[in-house]
């Protein structure tokens, strides 16, 4: 696959993200009015992550970073994420992950994120959503307490500076996104019956998490709902012989299905939120529609085989130049 053509790609994806968050903006209503959010606080998986798996497991190599940071950035990526298009949007400096404490700056916001998180626990890592939330709680707490110890004269001011500032965690816009992973690993021990009844519960954790933050004075959420998990080069790998799974683009459909269900029950549970915090600013963000279309006209892109791993596989980790 080529790289640069795959950034481009989901550069499109990441600028009609862009493009209705500053829509947003204009709603009536909106806590701000404008897109001068002070600082963004992140939650979710490898979707978002921009260090934190990398900081708390494995190291990871080439070629992650290449095709934009041009070295290793901590993402699962090549390159941007759709949070580092929003933070440039925003005119903010790229989120340092909580959990890496080397060469990070929290002056406009931390990123909770880590790759393979769920919104329930029990899944892949420890790090879930709850996990993740009581995360930002101290660290809100602790940095309240240094930025109030620390005078303006101290004698390393740099410390200070990348401290987020008080009064900005009321200002911020609170991002999500997170749930596919809940799913995945519900497939890999349940049926697709039992994970769709579960899907209620694991809303509801999410809703408490959104309901913390909201009660700590956060009023913007930006919320996204799960992609096209069956559009995944692993899902297409394991059902290639099960030819009647796979819909027109490759995709698998029961997981895609699913991922529809998931959503479907997701944009009720944000009209709930609406009314049960009514001082919020919620926007639900249809990122499986966005990425969907983009693996449907892939080719008016480039000729490219969005269902293949980039470089190497699944099973073994071969470089492909």
């Amino acid at each position: 696959m080529n790289c640069r053509r795959l950034i481009y790609v989901f550069g499109c994806l990441n600028l009609l993200v862009a493009y209705t968050f500053i829509e947003v903006s204009g709603e009536n209503n909106a806590p701000l009015g404008t897109c001068n959010f002070p600082a963004i606080y992140n939650f979710g998986d490898s979707n978002s992550d921009t260090g934190a798996a990398f900081a708390a497991f494995t190291g990871m190599q080439h070629p992650y970073g290449i095709s934009f940071f041009g070295n290793i950035s901590g993402r699962a990526s090549d390159g941007r994420l759709i949070v580092d298009f929003l933070t440039e949007e925003l005119k903010l400096p790229y989120l340092s992950a909580y959990l890496n404490s080397v060469g990070s700056n929290y002056s406009h916001g931390a990123n909770f994120a880590v790759g393979g998180s769920s919104i329930c626990p029990g899944g892949y890592n420890q790090f879930h959503l709850g996990l993740q939330v009581a995360q930002f709680l101290h660290f809100k707490s602790h940095t309240n307490i240094l930025f109030n110890q620390l005078s303006d004269n101290e004698t390393e001011p740099p410390f200070k500076s990348s401290l987020p500032r008080p009064e900005d965690f009321s200002k911020a816009l609170y991002t999500f996104d997170i749930g596919q992973n809940d799913l995945a690993f519900g497939l890999q021990h349940n049926s697709m019956e039992k994970v769709i009844k579960l899907s209620p519960e694991i809303l509801s954790q999410f809703f408490k998490a959104v309901q913390i933050l909201y009660n700590e004075g956060a009023r913007v959420f930006w919320i996204h709902n799960t992609g096209p998990s069956g559009c995944l080069p692993i899902s297409y790998i394991y059902n290639v012989p099960n030819k009647e799974n796979l819909d027109a683009n490759g995709c698998v459909k029961p997981q895609n299905e699913l991922a529809h269900e998931f959503n479907r029950q997701l944009k009720e549970q944000v009209v709930q939120m609406r009314t049960k915090l009514p001082l919020a600013r919620i926007k639900y963000v249809d990122v499986y529609t966005a990425k969907y279309e983009l693996i449907t006209n892939a080719r008016n892109h480039g000729d490219l085989q969005v269902l293949e791993f980039c470089c190497g596989s699944y099973y073994g980790y071969n470089i492909v130049s």
